[in-house]
């Protein structure tokens, strides 16, 4: 039976359908609404390409008035925020390393009075340069200071040693990135980005996939315990995922030139664990989704603030307390620190140590609450 003509009660009832479809397709509706909400705070309030309060170690030798006025004077621009004094140098190296601090003041001994005899000493301020962002307005702002900091200081018989030029010579390394290249800190990023999306829409696929099918029921009626049912999913793709590996690593060192400082075997481990965690996320995402449709849908909720906020396009240390919380939560966080460590600065098994636990954890948790919420019914 056809409809003769355009009618309004029937495009009504077709409008009442839809909303009764959507009221009943809760999770749906609900990423419609709640992704919107999601980038406009994240974009709103988490990110910052100009990063304040960056954690800062000193290295003091001199003890003296200038150097405490110095140290004053970077902590008053807001850039730097001392977090640390170690008593040595190689305490202050493995500050830098682990990320712990972004820069590293050094004033030598026998800066003071090197300034009142007018030898212009030299200050060292080396900078954790994995992320060119990050260090950019603080390293900018250090230009500042060495002319104008001492100024107070430099009255009466020091009044010649006032600037023009700074009485100190400002010497500025950026270690493990000296030419600050971007593709230094975006392109062993892109390891993490491209296996967080591409391995948790993957998997967040697989029992959606087999239920939209009809296939589910076969699956379910076979003597499997949910753990092989899980692995049976899984391990497919951590080949998927190491040949992801390969490619990006081969593309980083030859045509994009980028250093490989540490060691293939500690990056290949950290790898096989963060691949193996998101397939985990993955598979938990598919046993809640009732079709493919939800199973995307979940899988983009988690990549977007995954890429935003775990320091892959923004300074991490940029972002606000709670957003940083927030960060320290999600595997790509911890397996772009592991990443950079390895490639930029040579870091071992124990600067890693931290890092690998905490996505060992977090794959340990994903795969409990994956076997719990695995369903031997189709209802």
């Amino acid at each position: 039976m056809t409809a003769d003509g355009f009618s309004l009660p029937r495009l009504w009832a077709m409008i009442v359908k839809e909303f009764i479809q959507m009221r009943r397709d809760r999770l749906t509706f609900a990423m419609m609404v709640g992704i919107p909400l999601m980038q406009l705070v994240l974009f709103g309030f988490a990110i910052n390409s100009d990063p304040k309060h960056l954690p800062t170690a000193v290295v003091d030798a001199d003890h003296s008035p200038e150097g405490r006025t110095l140290i004053a004077a970077m902590q008053a621009s807001r850039y730097f925020a001392i977090t640390a004094a170690p008593e040595t140098d190689t305490e202050a190296d493995r500050l830098l390393a682990t990320g712990a601090v972004q820069f590293l003041v050094r004033i030598p001994a026998g800066f003071s009075q090197q300034l009142r005899r007018g030898d212009r000493p030299a200050l060292l301020v080396e900078a954790d340069a994995t992320d060119p962002a990050a260090t950019s307005g603080a390293v900018a702002t250090l230009t500042v200071l060495a002319r104008d900091a001492l100024i107070p200081d430099l009255t009466g018989p020091l009044a010649s040693l006032a600037p023009k030029p700074p009485p100190f010579d400002l010497r500025v390394h950026r270690r493990y990135n000296p030419e600050t290249s971007t593709q230094y800190n975006i392109v062993p990023g892109l390891m993490g980005v491209v296996l967080t999306m591409t391995m948790v829409m993957m998997t967040a696929l697989a029992v959606t996939r087999e239920r939209e099918r009809g296939t589910l029921e076969t699956l379910l009626v076979m003597p499997l315990h949910p753990a092989e049912v899980m692995l049976g999913k899984i391990i497919p793709y951590i080949a998927v995922g190491y040949i992801q590996v390969a490619i990006i690593l081969l593309a980083a060192r030859w045509v994009f030139a980028v250093p490989l400082a540490g060691g293939l075997g500690l990056l290949t481990g950290a790898s096989i664990l963060f691949i193996a965690t998101n397939l985990a996320i993955g598979y938990t995402f598919s046993t809640i989704a009732r079709n493919q449709m939800q199973a995307m849908q979940m899988g983009f909720f988690y990549f977007l603030p995954s890429i935003l906020l775990s320091g892959f396009m923004f300074p991490f240390r940029g972002m606000p307390g709670w957003a940083q919380v927030v960060g320290e939560c999600l595997p790509l966080t911890h397996f772009l620190r592991i990443i950079r460590g390895v490639m930029l600065k040579g870091n071992g098994l124990a600067d890693s140590a931290v890092e690998l636990g905490i996505l060992g954890l977090t794959l340990l948790l994903t795969t409990a609450v994956a076997l719990r919420r695995y369903r031997r019914t189709l209802d």
